[in-house]
């Protein structure tokens, strides 16, 4: 499956100076059983109405719930969750 974040940040978070290191953060999922790809998508737009980043992660479907608890996904939280504006989270085969 597919589990895609996607994320606009507040106006004044400057995400482009962060990138390796939530790239870094979201390579750790690798190491979770079932997870087998990430790829960091940046926004080409810099229009008011669109998000910033669009982070997908290929895993086996009983794998979310793993991923939901793991560490990285924590600290990705603590890390950026009070820079977030706006975020979608869609998940598909």
């Amino acid at each position: 499956m597919k589990h895609y974040i996607i994320v606009k940040f507040k106006k004044e978070f400057k995400y482009n100076d962060y990138i390796d290191d939530i790239k870094s953060i979201f390579s750790k999922t690798l190491k979770i059983d079932g997870v087998s790809n990430i790829k960091l998508i940046k926004s080409n737009s810099d229009r008011e109405n669109r998000y910033d980043l669009m982070i997908e992660i290929t895993m086996d479907k009983s794998s979310l719930c793993d991923y939901d608890t793991s560490m990285p996904h924590r600290l990705w939280k603590e890390k950026y969750g009070e820079y977030i504006d706006k975020k979608a989270i869609f998940d598909c085969d």
